[in-house]
């Protein structure tokens, strides 16, 4: 079975890109309408742009038979659902859905994506369902089956919506 993965990546990068542009575009027309415009603000006016991005990009998320990855730009992290002995939901500001291996590996994960794309949280919840009969997940159990409750909405939630019965 190949790899499920975040079907939305694509059009946030996207969008990540977009508006790192227009801010670039109105920095630099500023300037140029100024006459201040000199190459090394135009130097700093990029940087600022590719630190934008850099910031809004999203992570790549990907799951398969027994792991999930999250790749940023310098990073990729990447937990064995089969093997989790925790899974912490962190709230805050954006919440968080904090995923520990036996190998003491962790990876934070927007649960948003998991209920955008039904396909990973299977592959998540195939994995923590593993883990749970083989004993080495400890907490948690309760945070996935409350995230498995509002997929399983969102898709009916769907369903109705694509046969017009909303």
């Amino acid at each position: 079975m190949p790899p499920a993965e975040d079907h939305r990546w694509s059009k946030d990068v996207s969008a990540s890109a977009r508006c790192a542009g227009a801010l670039l575009t109105l920095l630099l027309l500023v300037d140029v309408g100024s006459g201040t415009l000199t190459w090394w603000r135009g130097t700093l006016w990029t940087t600022l742009a590719l630190l934008l991005f850099t910031v809004l990009c999203p992570a790549r998320v990907r799951a398969g038979d027994g792991w999930l990855t999250s790749r940023r730009l310098l990073r990729t992290r990447r937990v064995r659902t089969d093997r989790l002995v925790s899974v912490r939901r962190l709230d805050g500001i954006s919440p968080r859905l904090l995923f520990r291996d036996t190998f003491g590996d962790r990876l934070a994960l927007d649960p948003q994506v998991l209920v955008d794309n039904p396909e990973l949280w299977l592959r998540v919840d195939e994995g923590a369902r593993r883990a749970a009969t083989a004993g080495t997940l400890l907490c948690g159990s309760l945070a996935l089956s409350r995230l498995g409750e509002q997929v399983e909405r969102e898709n009916a939630l769907g369903v109705f919506k694509a046969s017009g019965l909303e």
